[in-house]
């Protein structure tokens, strides 16, 4: 059984940051550091509830979240880390989502990548929490196969939601080509002879993206025998959704796909993985290989403690009135009771 203490009643601390070093405080030689880091971005080894708890409030632009799917991998620290009761492992999803809404700026962004299968109790949550849904994006990713008295399941969900009106939304940047045959070299479609109406720039992106394929080659995943995004899809939601020098976090960092897209888009990043961050920085080597290893000091304004070395409290998320919950893998023992359901009374 693993205890995870999610919230304690404390208040926040409030730090005010008119510069970025405009309140630096001498932290906890034990606090911790960034596993690895670049100018741009820092990501830290450990519970991304650690990270959020060190986060000010409104402050990141993005929210990129490509969390474990509960069906039972291994990614490195044990199968059943990914196998909880479906009360259990939505209330955890509840709980760092909870989070992200917190830190996201208004008319901030906020990426949710996973199965259908999740994906609707997940975007119910977002909802009640006020958040404006923007698209269901269906994510083609065809390999499967059916199961019982179900269809060929071809694609995942990527959920989009913003913190109100999206403060930034640049549709000219993730615009497609215009699809050519491969032979002729012709245009596949005549477009009803309005083809001179077309945008130069390209055909707007659809909630329909079928040229995102599963990572096979070295190139574009670090961990084997683990499906990981292609930086695409994590590229194309921070085109959409920030500019230059916003921030982006990812509280499952992964391979690092999403740091790799940040850093060559010019943006801050942040975030945090549980498992191995050296596969990361073998990734930045690999194909960041022009990203200094450096402390990026404008992300000492995210925190609410904020000092030179970005070291971060290792204690839990603090807010009102929420305790911590229990949870167990479903090996056929009695699952602990969403703390969630009880607090929210919420059906799903």
């Amino acid at each position: 059984m693993k205890q995870t203490t999610l919230w304690e009643d404390e208040e926040d601390e409030q730090v005010e940051s008119s510069g970025v070093l405009d309140s630096v405080v001498s932290p906890d030689p034990t606090a911790m550091k960034p596993a690895f880091s670049t100018e741009r971005g820092a990501v830290y080894k450990g519970d991304c509830m650690a990270l959020f708890a060190s986060i000010r409030d409104g402050c990141v632009d993005t929210v990129f979240a490509d969390p474990p799917f509960n069906l039972g991998k291994d990614y490195g620290n044990g199968a059943h880390q990914d196998e909880l009761d479906t009360a259990d492992y939505l209330d955890w999803c509840f709980g760092w989502m909870d989070e992200a809404v917190r830190v996201l700026k208004p008319g901030g962004a906020m990426f949710i990548y996973n199965l259908p299968h999740w994906a609707y109790h997940l975007a119910v949550h977002l909802e009640a929490e006020r958040m404006t849904f923007r698209h269901w994006i269906a994510v083609s990713m065809k390999g499967t196969f059916p199961r019982g008295k179900k269809l060929y399941p071809a694609h995942y969900a990527l959920l989009y939601f913003t913190k109100g009106s999206p403060k930034t939304f640049n549709r000219d940047d993730v615009r497609m080509p215009v699809p050519v045959c491969r032979h002729c070299k012709k245009d596949v479609k005549d477009y009803g002879g309005h083809r001179k109406y077309l945008n130069p720039l390209g055909l707007n992106l659809t909630d329909f993206w079928d040229d995102t394929a599963p990572a096979r080659h070295t190139k574009f995943k670090a961990r084997w025998g683990i499906n990981e995004l292609k930086p695409l899809i994590p590229r194309r939601c921070i085109e959409l959704t920030t500019n230059e020098g916003e921030i982006v976090l990812d509280p499952f960092a992964g391979g690092g796909s999403t740091f790799e897209s940040a850093e060559k888009l010019r943006r801050l990043w942040i975030g945090a993985e549980i498992v191995d961050c050296n596969l990361i920085r073998e990734r930045f080597e690999r194909n960041v290989p022009e990203a200094r290893e450096a402390i990026p000091h404008a992300l000492s304004k995210l925190l609410k403690a904020p000092n030179s070395e970005l070291r971060i409290d290792l204690t839990p998320c603090r807010k009102s009135s929420r305790k911590s919950i229990i949870t167990e893998p479903k090996n056929g023992l009695h699952g602990s009771v969403s703390l969630h359901s009880l607090m929210k009374s919420r059906p799903l």
